[in-house]
């Protein structure tokens, strides 16, 4: 069975907006992202035409800044310490990736933890993997796919859980194996389905025998940005599969990390590329806006 991520996001940003116009009435105002864009990069400038498209209609305030390519670093820090400093703005989010003459980290860094929107800032992401849920008996579905943290959770992840709690299936007892150890879905991944006691295994490029160690999988998650790496011989019959990877073919198309046509008939669930898990990412950076809005007006 097909599991369209741009349908359940359709319905959770349904429900954000009333969760956002509520606040309205209860605050006084919305939440208000801030996306930073460094250059014009055309594939930058798709993804946050999309995130302010997604914030529109989740009637939560959003401001794009776009700040010349050959911003200094310095000058990049500056804005966000402004922002930082904005009582008014909830969230901020620097587009990735930066100039080369920039470093990543040190913005990251830069971005107050409570109004890092992206999860990415190391007190968020040391959160994520030193505390438990502040409510274990929480039961995930689509809506609230990820127990209270008490820290922002990286979008992805956040989303796949989503994706994971439409199929109904208890995660509670299955082996997950986790293709992709990257900070921003890979390990968090494994935390969150840890966390929702599944026995995890991550796997990279330096494991031997991936289709053997896939075939372990009640559920397949692959985030390496290699087109088709994850062939038939790698699924075992009745997993789900989520399918992170998005890379555009020679002849233009668009690819998965899995095979999808190969595939689609041995999962019993499977994401498609596109439709699948991106949609998803948008729409938890929305939910995380929230999120950090609520949090900012219960602390004061």
């Amino acid at each position: 069975m097909i599991i369209s991520g741009k349908d359940i996001a359709a319905q959770l940003r349904s429900d954000m907006q009333q969760q956002v116009d509520a606040m309205a009435e209860l605050y006084g105002r919305t939440p208000n992202l801030v996306v930073i864009q460094v250059g014009d990069d055309p594939a930058s400038s798709i993804y946050v035409r999309n995130k302010m498209r997604a914030a529109e209609f989740c009637h939560i305030r959003s401001q794009h800044i776009l700040l010349p390519a050959d911003i200094t670093e310095q000058e990049l820090c500056g804005q966000i310490d402004r922002l930082n400093n904005d009582d008014d703005v909830d969230g901020i989010l620097v587009q990735l990736p930066l100039p080369a003459h920039i470093n990543e980290e040190h913005v990251i860094r830069a971005i107050r933890a409570e109004k890092d929107v992206d999860g990415f800032h190391p007190t968020n992401a040391a959160h994520l993997w030193l505390h438990q849920p502040l409510v274990k008996a929480h039961v995930a579905t689509i809506y609230n796919p990820v127990p209270d943290y008490g820290c922002t959770i990286a979008c992805t992840p956040k989303g796949i859980l989503s994706l994971l709690a439409s199929t109904g299936v208890e995660l509670d007892g299955k082996r997950a194996v986790m293709v992709g150890r990257s900070d921003i879905v890979g390990k968090p991944m494994a935390k969150l389905l840890m966390d929702r006691q599944c026995t995890v295994t991550v796997a990279h490029s330096h494991t031997r025998d991936l289709p053997a160690v896939c075939r372990e999988a009640d559920i397949l998650i692959v985030a390496v940005g290699k087109p088709k790496l994850i062939t038939c011989d790698c699924i075992k019959p009745g997993a789900i599969v989520i399918d992170v990877g998005i890379s555009r073919l020679p002849d233009g198309s668009l690819s998965g990390d899995v095979d999808y046509e190969a595939c689609k008939d041995i999962a019993s669930f499977i994401t498609p590329v596109p439709g699948g898990v991106g949609p998803m990412t948008v729409t938890m950076l929305m939910q995380n806006t929230i999120d950090c809005f609520r949090r900012r007006r219960v602390k004061s």
